[in-house]
């Protein structure tokens, strides 16, 4: 698969099957992020893999009892460190965190950008420092489901050509 069919084929997976994600599969993601650009190359971001049942749990409850984050094999919990990047921090982390998506996407895997969470309550049961921000929670697992593609807006609506609001022409 190219990249840009990655893209399109890339879902927000709700629904997981009990199905453990392998070793080289979870590893292969995780290098991803790694690779992941960022401002300054300062690399601002930690990753928490939780696999620990309860755990995942406990996490859905903090994520607006979403519960279905708890059924995947693995949650990967973005987290950014302000200090090593004051201005770019989190952006940088939610790059390296699309990269997880995208080559989850091509390995047959599932995920879901979870934004709703209490940061508090996550850095609880994870043990994360104070000075350190939690970023996203990302579900990643086999997906129980296939949904179609969501409606995008035209490019005529969201591209202009040198100037905001004009209009956008080869």
């Amino acid at each position: 698969m190219s990249a840009y069919e990655i893209i399109l084929k890339r879902r927000s997976i709700r629904k997981y099957v009990p199905k453990p994600v392998e070793k080289e599969k979870l590893l292969k993601v995780l290098e991803a992020a790694r690779w992941a650009p960022s401002a300054g190359n300062r690399q601002p971001w930690y990753f928490i893999v939780v696999k620990d049942p309860d755990l995942k749990k406990e996490l859905a409850k903090a994520a607006a009892n979403q519960m279905f984050i708890a059924d995947a094999d693995v949650i990967i919990v973005g987290v950014s460190d302000p200090e090593r990047s004051p201005r770019w921090h989190d952006r940088d982390t939610m790059i390296a965190l699309e990269h997880i998506a995208l080559v989850a996407t091509e390995l047959g895997l599932g995920t879901c950008w979870i934004g709703a969470f209490d940061e508090n309550k996550v850095k609880e049961l994870l043990n994360i420092p104070e000075k350190l921000r939690v970023v996203a929670l990302m579900p990643v697992g086999y997906p129980g489901e296939s949904p179609g593609p969501r409606p995008r807006k035209e490019l005529k609506e969201i591209v202009f050509l040198n100037k905001f609001g004009q209009p956008f022409e080869l």
